[in-house]
């Protein structure tokens, strides 16, 4: 066996020792996790606690799903836990104490095992295929890895399922074997129970980024250079409505919700989303909507189309769709844009060429002659063997419905080159705006030198973004005079 790479995180109080290994014979690497304070004597005691703790407080669904007696269980819950520690384990140390109570929380009151998964900052997704096989993880720099950690049997994944989706008012049963969720985290789960999934029950987690990227963290990793950021930035600002695109995986949301960061504070913004995943700073006039899924008598459902007709009736000066799916979604939105409102989404393609044939033909049919409501298609490339994320395109689309590439990703020089002159989105600013086009380039110089600024002073957090940006809209003057200092 040979070590790849080592290194330790702490869940909670837990601290926590991962081991990545290249064994023999086998043709993935190994995720080996270890809670180096806990010998196997100790978690027999510590599961007996369990066992005992759980018997007293007797947790009900009731209990886990009300709100108002959630955090009243979660307290009572961990009293007992520590009260029953210092019985058997009376001459531990305050630090061992807390340890013990923050791995038997997690156990009794949520994912086990699964939790200390998810606080590895290093992991994108934690996946369980079935109760024989050991649960996977998306490693941000390995990909897919085996870990060492199993779950008893299928009816323990069931019960995860059932537990998180009660948590969100969502239900998993035999009649409804798939599930959308969300943990309060806000990590993506999707499950899926046998005979659905052949070979067993199945639990899907994509992580929530604790800290949303902005775009200060994407001029850092390069993901977009200054000026493709100060143009979009500018488009924004004008009020062009903007499709971002891409593969799965390649960060379309979070581009998304770094765009986001350049809104003006006094607009009225709407978010629409199957899962809230996008997050505005605190100084925007900000509305978020979440879909809701029928209950198990198929009532109460809230589809993206409802949010998105009811949001027009809410007075919005932008609205942002989680994604694009379905005609009736696509349709009210290009009215909604033809009606004077900036849109912005996400929608599944690979450059801009597959995002107009995408929107034209079944299951979206846009007519063609709509598709100008588009002023910008930004096109994001994820490499699946490094892991790094690019904007691949910058597009506009003319008026004729074609697309003319701007800007693309040259993945020699690994810099976003110009490939083509602008034909629609210059002279829609200068005339939207007034300005001329010498004015308009100086004014995305200006953007990009409070882009470098930011950059330069590390101010990559979304509210320290958007503060930044909200100034820029209402001093402007006060905001380039001290960054000139």
């Amino acid at each position: 066996m040979v070590v790849i790479e080592s290194y330790d995180f702490k869940s909670g109080d837990i601290p926590i020792n991962v081991t990545i290994n290249k064994e023999r014979d086998s043709f993935v690497f190994i995720y080996e996790i270890s809670i180096s304070k806990i010998s196997e004597n100790t978690e027999l005691i510590l599961d007996k606690i369990l066992e005992e703790v759980a018997d007293k407080i007797n947790l009900g669904i009731v209990d886990i799903t009300d709100p108002k007696k959630t955090l009243q269980t979660r307290e009572k819950f961990r009293d007992s836990i520590v009260y029953t520690i210092s019985k058997y384990f009376p001459d531990i140390s305050d630090q061992t104490r807390s340890f013990f109570t923050t791995y038997l929380m997690q156990k009794g009151f949520g994912l086990g095992k699964i939790d200390l998964l998810l606080s590895d900052a290093n992991l994108e997704e934690v996946v369980i295929n079935n109760a024989e096989d050991p649960l996977w993880v998306y490693h941000r720099k390995h990909g897919w890895l085996k870990t060492n950690i199993h779950v008893k049997d299928e009816d323990m994944v069931k019960h995860y399922a059932s537990l998180i989706g009660r948590k969100v008012g969502r239900s998993i049963s035999i009649l409804t074997p798939l599930l959308d969720a969300h943990l309060e985290s806000g990590d993506r789960v999707n499950a899926t129970l046998s005979p659905i999934s052949t070979k067993g029950n199945t639990l899907t987690m994509r992580k929530f980024a604790t800290k949303p990227l902005t775009m200060t963290d994407m001029l850092r990793t390069k993901t977009l250079s200054v000026s493709s950021a100060s143009l979009i930035w500018c488009g924004i600002e004008f009020e062009l409505s903007a499709l971002v695109t891409g593969g799965t995986a390649t960060g379309k949301t979070s581009f998304l919700g770094a765009m986001g960061g350049f809104f003006q504070p006094n607009h009225r913004i709407i978010s629409v989303e199957d899962t809230r995943e996008i997050r505005l700073p605190i100084y925007l006039h900000w509305i978020p909507m979440v879909t809701r899924t029928p209950n198990v008598e198929g009532k109460g459902e809230v589809t993206m189309l409802d949010l998105i007709v009811n949001s027009l009736r809410m007075r919005p000066d932008r609205i942002i769709v989680g994604e694009i799916r379905r005609q009736n979604e696509a349709e009210t939105l290009f009215e909604a844009m033809h009606t004077g409102h900036s849109v912005y989404a996400t929608l599944h393609a690979n450059d801009t060429e597959e995002t107009i044939t995408r929107l034209i033909n079944p299951p979206i049919n846009v007519p063609k002659p709509m598709l100008p409501s588009i002023s910008m298609v930004l096109v994001m490339y994820r490499n699946r063997r490094t892991g790094i994320r690019r904007v691949f395109q910058i597009s506009e689309i003319l008026h004729d419905g074609s697309p003319n590439v701007l800007l693309q990703l040259d993945f020699r020089k690994d810099a976003l080159l110009v490939v083509r002159r602008n034909q629609r989105l210059m002279p829609e600013l200068t005339l939207q705006t007034g300005l001329t086009r010498n004015e308009i380039n100086n004014i995305m110089a200006e953007k990009g030198n409070i882009l470098r600024w930011m950059v330069k002073n590390n101010i990559n957090t979304v509210d320290g973004f958007g503060k930044v940006v909200a100034t820029y809209y209402t001093d402007k003057e006060k905001l380039l005079k001290f960054i000139k200092k």
